[in-house]
């Protein structure tokens, strides 16, 4: 589809690269939002990255709606002719599965799920056509994902996942949300994968939960005292599966001020991932422990 642009109100502008999501349409918003940002254009004072789409906010005393319009526009050409690589980090994050946490929780609002008689996994597993769990762990963990946007509330990061499109997890969201979601819960709904930065409701599949914390406005926790949001758009994720002795460890890490992420720097270029998905996925992963 062609980009799409609507005004909200007088004083926003919402651009629509792709009407579906794709690492394409990201990079095209992403490169865009970026153009938007580095033109100091007069007059705007937000700019609010999404998965393919990015909204603006601009003070109408000071710019016309139709000169943002025009602006944003000759920025769209500029994106277009960009190359898609960028700069970004590869990070491990990792992720008790089949925790009794979201268990309990999960258990708590069974006559709000398409299968009341299952659990989460069970149910991603089969309509994903694996045998059985750990088939479907080892999928969801066995390769990279994309943090698309990060927001909804403060610090929760949307993945995308960095397989062939026939490959990837689909699970539809809860027929009615919860009440209730554990802070730090890796959950699932539609093809977004994400983590839940705080406890609170929820409608995304639970299926298991990190140590990791990933929001702290207190900025107490070691590896966010600079910024008290972990995840930004453009990250690689790489879940790693733990047990609970191993999930244990990491809690006590983070509360002592010992846990750091293992997170690399790297080059990502969409067109070199695009001519071997999985090669390049194995390159991205093993960067993880490349010292």
């Amino acid at each position: 589809m062609p980009t799409r642009y609507t005004f909200g109100g007088d004083e926003h502008l919402f651009v629509e690269c792709s009407d579906e999501m794709s690492l394409e349409a990201f990079f095209k918003s992403l490169s865009m939002a970026n153009g938007v940002k580095e033109s100091g254009i007069k007059g705007i004072t937000e700019i609010c990255p999404a998965n393919a789409s990015f909204q603006i906010k601009f003070d109408p005393d000071q710019i016309k709606p139709d000169d943002v319009l025009r602006e944003v526009r000759a920025i769209e050409g500029a994106a277009e002719r960009a190359e898609p690589v960028i700069r970004t980090r590869i990070v491990e994050i990792p992720v008790f599965y089949n925790d009794p946490w979201t268990h309990e929780t999960l258990m708590r609002f069974r006559e709000r799920h398409q299968e009341p008689s299952g659990t989460d996994l069970d149910y991603a597993a089969r309509i994903n056509g694996y045998g059985d769990v750990d088939d479907f762990v080892a999928a969801h963990s066995g390769s990279p994902w994309f943090v698309s946007m990060v927001g909804f509330v403060a610090g929760l990061p949307f993945m995308y996942q960095m397989v062939e499109r026939q490959r990837q997890i689909q699970v539809p969201k809860y027929l009615r949300p919860r009440t209730d979601t554990p802070r730090l819960t890796v959950g699932h709904g539609g093809c977004f994968g994400c983590i839940y930065s705080v406890r609170g409701a929820g409608g995304y599949q639970m299926f298991g939960i990190t140590p990791m914390p990933i929001f702290d406005p207190t900025q107490t926790t070691s590896y966010l005292r600079e910024f008290m949001v972990f995840f930004r758009p453009g990250d690689i994720v790489k879940f790693k599966p733990i047990d609970r002795d191993a999930y244990d460890q990491a809690v006590e890490d983070v509360d002592k001020g010992r846990f750091s992420p293992p997170v690399r720097e790297v080059s990502f270029d969409l067109r070199e991932f695009q001519k071997d998905i999985t090669g390049y996925n194995t390159r991205l992963e093993g960067m993880i422990n490349d010292h």
